[in-house]
């Protein structure tokens, strides 16, 4: 599939860039985005802006489960990287802290059947819960043993996720949880990738293709929409960002900040790929001229250190 090509060099664009791995404000950022959106499609009102305050353990006038909901949210998250994607024990772990207080039985599969009324219509019916263990084990046996990429299976696993719906409430931010820590076992820049933002802007269509996929019996459509999120979120944080829409001072006070020295031109290439290397020798010599950087060295062998004039 051509969008997964895309999207491994875009991912790898992210990457060289260092942006989200070494801006702690802006992984702050994208995971109170990540944390906000996941939880708004299950029906949270508070705001970003509410969110980052009960971050910063600050006083928040809203519903009381909804800021619940936060503070479990912010507990997982904050522990991600702990959690083994293979292990079902994990996944019921990480149900348990999201769910904590919320419902009866946290961490549990549920042990009663549960279907999904629209008005008066009956909208789906889950699997009978004598059979939810067995189909997670087969779940977690299939991310174990399939050659499929991350990407791909991540994506199979959010949807089968759903249609089994093992848990009596929580379905949707686990489905959405497990998929990152998926994607993040291979592309670890997905830990502060907000995918759930685009999801809450879609949430509609989110579900729609849930639905079809249910009655189709199969998780194409929810696979190529889940993949269409990804690559636009990444298009997002890579416009949001991008190194080239930056004057060449502040390329260069970032690379400082970001980059041990001495380094070489081609060092500093490989922080904003996207400049040609005209354009980095000129901003190379340009900062050599205000004092900025000291140059050594000549031709091939050229190599910068800080000069006296670093802010």
């Amino acid at each position: 599939m051509q969008l997964l090509v895309v999207i491994a060099e875009k991912i790898g664009v992210l990457g060289a860039h260092h942006l989200i791995q070494q801006s702690p404000k802006l992984r702050k950022d994208n995971r109170i985005r990540t944390i906000q959106a996941s939880l708004q499609i299950e029906g949270n009102t508070l705001s970003v802006d509410q969110v980052s305050a009960v971050m910063e353990k600050k006083r928040v006038l809203g519903p009381k489960k909804d800021v619940e909901e936060v503070l479990n949210a912010l507990k997982v998250y904050q522990q991600l990287n702990l959690f083994n994607p293979l292990k079902q024990s994990d996944f019921l772990k990480a149900h348990s802290l999201l769910l904590s207080g919320l419902i009866e039985k946290s961490g549990q599969y549920r042990k009663k059947g549960v279907a999904i009324v629209k008005g008066d219509k009956l909208e789906y019916l889950a699997s009978g819960y004598t059979m939810v263990p067995v189909l997670m084990r087969d779940l977690f046996q299939y991310l174990k043993t399939t050659e499929e990429v991350a990407l791909v299976k991540s994506c199979v696993f959010h949807y089968e996720l759903e249609f089994i719906h093992p848990f009596i409430d929580g379905n949707g931010r686990m489905g959405r949880l497990w998929q990152s820590l998926i994607l993040m076992s291979e592309y670890p820049v997905f830990e502060f990738i907000p995918v759930e933002t685009l999801i809450a802007m879609h949430q509609n269509e989110y579900y729609r293709v849930l639905s079809a996929c249910d009655k189709e019996g199969k998780s194409t459509k929810f696979i190529d929409f889940m993949l269409s999120m990804i690559d636009k979120t990444i298009d997002q944080l890579l416009e949001d960002y991008q190194p080239k829409k930056l004057q060449e001072g502040d390329r260069i006070r970032i690379f400082l900040e970001q980059c041990s020295t001495p380094f070489s031109r081609k060092d500093y290439l490989a922080c904003f790929p996207t400049l040609s290397t005209a354009t980095a020798s000129r901003d190379l010599r340009n900062a050599v001229d205000v004092g900025i950087l000291l140059r050594t060295g000549d031709k091939m062998k050229t190599v910068y250190t800080k000069g006296k004039n670093v802010a």
